[in-house]
């Protein structure tokens, strides 16, 4: 009755010791490496995955199938400000082995998985991750789990204490996370745990069933006998499959080799023609360099030419506009003499005029406007205007240039009308005020315009003799001008050069 129940025994368990003996070509992942918001996973062939997420806390979840780990921790804490922790487990049957990698994140986050040749690569996808780099490699004897390394980049505050600050809330941020992570791990351990008990149970009472179905069975002897043996030989054939498999097996091996030795081989054919590529290319550069450096030379030189002849001109018209500004005031000075000896003559006409204008009172009310006068600049010239005006001493409160649509305005403001008189003499206008004075020196200051598109150069204020102000305008060529009074302003209008 013993030999009998031994013989059972082992009809039931060579299937099983069969299929364990099955040499499976699984994908053996043997690392798993942290780098910031990157998880990197290696295995021994290209792997064939599937992947879902997971939220509250949120985690990635990678099902590699036909797979296995060896030497991978189960579990590894993180908390790098972008991933927490990484758990794996591998389940599913002999046949259909199944290793899952589950990856704890900080927060919701969009990831994009790419294989590359045995790895594949987990990408935060906008985010560089944190600083911290952790790594899982293949760990001795029993494969104890690898400690994460954890770094925290602190910036250095205002002081000691508010980087202190800064520091333990760092580190009580990553303390939440790496628990967060163990917590929900944990859990899951426990989950699958439970699964393991009851599937213990279950196959305690398949157990139970199949022993209780054994001893009814030992009547069935001979039959059972008989089976043993076709069991023994269907091991026997499995066995010589299992054989040919591995011959085909060391055969794809030494395929995927001499595959390899050639990729090596045209991988370094590639990169002789680059090296030889990038030398051209070099080359190529280098005359290039040398032809744009020789260009630039030219270029220089060409321009150093030009500012040096630009220079002379410079010089030469600096050395044109002095001789004209003292031909000018050798001209203003003899003006003045001249105006000094007319001095007199101008009081005894100004006080015939005094009187000529209370006679003409009544019709200089209704002129508000002196007539428009138009002189030349091409020969020596003088003008007058002013109607009636009162017999007390103005003052010139202002004198301007402006730059008009089509012409350039000098103009000039007392505090009341006031007779005057225009006259040119080559490339200059005088306007000269009687009775008339300047308070603010400002207004006796020069006016350069001469770096304007226009036709005067120069406009400068004088307090002449006999009570007057000369206002001589320097002109760059000889244009005609018009001349208009507005109560106490004069305008002299010179068109543009060229219109």
């Amino acid at each position: 009755m013993r030999g009998l129940a031994v013989s059972l025994l082992g009809l039931w368990l060579v299937p099983l010791v069969a299929l364990a003996q099955q040499p499976a070509d699984y994908n053996t992942i043997t690392s798993v490496n942290v780098s910031g918001g990157t998880v990197e996973i290696s295995g021994s062939k290209k792997p064939d995955f599937n992947s879902f997420t997971m939220t509250d806390p949120p985690r990635l979840v990678i099902d590699v199938s036909g797979a296995v780990f060896k030497d991978v921790p189960e579990e590894l804490p993180v908390g790098n400000g972008t991933v927490t922790g990484i758990r794996t487990q591998a389940y599913g049957t002999e046949s259909s082995s199944i290793a899952r990698i589950l990856i704890g994140y900080e927060r919701e986050v969009e990831t994009d998985i790419q294989t590359s040749g045995n790895k594949l690569v987990v990408k935060v996808l906008g985010s560089g991750g944190g600083a911290v780099v952790a790594q899982v490699t293949p760990s001795e004897g029993q494969g104890t789990p690898a400690q994460g390394a954890t770094a925290a980049n602190t910036q250095a505050g205002s002081n000691a204490q508010d980087a202190a600050r800064a520091a333990a809330s760092d580190r009580e941020a990553q303390e939440k996370a790496v628990k967060a992570a163990a917590d929900a791990a944990r859990a899951e351990r426990e989950a699958q745990e439970k699964a393991a008990a009851e599937a213990t149970a279950r196959a305690k009472a398949d157990a139970d069933a199949e022993k209780k179905r054994q001893e009814e069975a030992q009547a069935a002897a001979k039959r059972q006998d008989e089976e043993r043996r076709a069991s023994e030989q269907a091991a026997a054939a499995e066995k010589k499959r299992q054989e040919e498999e591995a011959q085909a097996a060391a055969k794809r091996a030494e395929d995927e080799r001499r595959a390899t030795a050639q990729a090596a081989a045209d991988q370094k054919r590639q990169q002789e023609a680059d090296a030889k590529t990038a030398a051209k290319t070099a080359a190529e550069e280098k005359r290039a360099a040398a032809q744009a450096a020789a260009e630039e030379r030219q270029a220089a030189a060409k321009t150093a030419a030009e500012q040096k002849r630009a220079a002379a001109q410079t010089a030469s018209e600096a050395k044109r506009l002095k001789d004209e500004e003292r031909q000018a005031a050798a001209q203003a000075r003899r003006e003045e003499q001249q105006s000094a000896r007319e001095a007199a003559a101008d009081q005894k006409r100004q006080r015939a005029a005094e009187a000529r204008e209370r006679r003409e009172q009544a019709v200089a009310a209704r002129e508000s406007r002196a007539r428009p006068s138009q002189g030349s600049a091409a020969a020596e010239s003088r003008e007058s205007g002013g109607g009636a005006v009162s017999s007390r001493r103005k003052t010139m409160t202002q004198i301007g240039f402006q730059q008009q649509s089509d012409s350039s305005r000098v103009f000039v403001r007392t505090n009341e009308p006031v007779r005057y008189t225009v006259g040119t003499s080559g490339n200059q206008v005088v306007l000269e005020l009687e009775n008339t004075r300047v308070v603010e020196s400002n207004n006796t200051l020069p006016l350069d315009t001469h770096f304007f598109p226009s036709a005067v150069s120069r406009v400068e204020a004088f307090s002449g003799a006999g009570q007057t102000v000369r206002v001589v305008i320097q002109l760059k060529q000889g244009v005609r001008y018009e001349t208009r009074q507005e109560g106490g302003l004069i305008t002299l209008d010179f068109p543009r050069p060229g219109r």
